[in-house]
């Protein structure tokens, strides 16, 4: 049993980087939970399985469609640590929420709302990737063609 659950563990490992908790959530059902602590020790302790890489890696792919504020949630919710989410955070985002926002905004819509129901549609996406109140704000708010 322990050599299926620790191939199995390399499978998976071998297609992406896992957490912690996500991993063992993956393998949970086919060993008992003492063999599981056992394996998912070894991993770490020689860097097949790491929290940190893995939380880095999520950001990295993930940062020119999301805010910090989703990519923080999404870590939660897979188990990473929060000192680990801020650190990825920080050292993976090239550039501010605000404009990977305007970014993700141009691509999707490209032109200002013109009226309440077009606002509140781009601003539910914005929200939905991510981005804070002041941010989607800001954006559509901004009218960069008109002169002052």
């Amino acid at each position: 049993m322990a050599d299926a659950l620790k191939a199995r563990a390399l499978r998976l490992l071998s297609g992406r980087e896992h957490s912690r908790a996500e991993l063992a959530r993956k393998l949970g059902s086919e060993g008992n939970r003492d063999e599981l602590d056992a394996l998912l020790d070894r991993l770490e302790s020689l860097d097949l399985l790491s929290d940190a890489r893995f939380a880095e890696s999520y950001v990295r792919s993930r940062q020119t469609r999301m805010g910090n504020r989703r990519l923080r949630l999404e870590l939660k919710q897979k188990g990473v640590p929060d000192h680990l989410i801020d650190a990825a955070l920080e050292e993976a985002t090239d550039s501010d929420d605000a404009v990977r926002a305007r970014e993700v905004w141009e691509k999707k819509f490209g032109r200002q709302p013109v009226d309440a129901r077009e606002w509140a549609k781009q601003a539910r996406f914005l929200q939905g990737r991510g981005f804070a109140a002041d941010v989607i704000h800001k954006i559509l708010k901004d009218r960069d063609d008109e002169p002052a």
